[in-house]
């Protein structure tokens, strides 16, 4: 007798016999995308069944797929800034903010979790929902940035033009970075952490040349 699809499937995915929880659907979406697909591109019932939970008690936990990707891009927004705060403050003590944040990013880019993968796809090919999402985090970021180049500024008697603004084109300008980075091999990294590192100064010097 040939087994059903839903056979073969609960033997390669075992139903759990746990209760289910949003970290158990996010870990499980994590496990599925990579850098070549989307979270947008996800099913129901493909996340169900790699959770090794029936399709309903999805539901317990999330609306629908838009509702898991947009928690997911929270989760990764908020891990990807604590990992390159950290690397800003321990980089500030070394006198290389710059270059040990766009390093603390790059490898990022190619860290087991997926979380940068997230913020990098869905804000190019997810739906309005997503973007929106990706776009929040990324506001983040940028105040964040602004918050500290305002206290550089101050602390290296450097006055700068549109905090604001610098911050901003640098963020756009490391996840478009991050976002070719996802195309290119490991062996590129350094090429890529030297050429975004010079790119980010550019931004800093051109914001401190320009009349306040």
């Amino acid at each position: 007798m040939t087994p059903t699809s839903s056979a073969v499937d609960a033997d390669l995915h075992p139903v759990r016999r746990t209760p289910i929880t949003r970290a158990d659907l996010l870990d499980a979406a994590l496990r599925l995308i990579g850098p070549h697909r989307s979270v947008s591109s996800l099913s129901l019932r493909e996340v169900a069944r790699e959770a090794g939970i029936a399709p309903n008690s999805f539901y317990r936990q999330f609306r629908d797929v838009d509702e898991l990707a947009v928690a997911l891009i929270d989760v990764a927004g908020q891990s990807l800034r604590k990992i390159v705060g950290a690397a800003r403050h321990r980089a500030e003590a070394e006198h290389g903010v710059v270059r040990g944040s766009v390093e603390a990013f790059i490898e990022q880019v190619r860290a087991d979790d997926k979380l940068l993968h997230v913020l990098l796809r869905e804000g190019t090919v997810g739906s309005d929902a997503f973007k929106r999402a990706v776009d929040r985090e990324l506001g983040f970021f940028e105040d964040e940035l602004h918050h500290d180049l305002v206290r550089f500024a101050k602390l290296r008697n450097r006055p700068m033009a549109e905090p604001a603004l610098a911050a901003k084109a640098i963020t756009r300008l490391a996840f478009a970075m991050g976002a070719t980075a996802l195309d290119l091999p490991p062996e590129r990294d350094a090429e890529l952490v030297d050429q975004l590192t010079t790119m980010v100064r550019m931004i800093l010097v051109g914001a401190q040349a320009m009349p306040k």
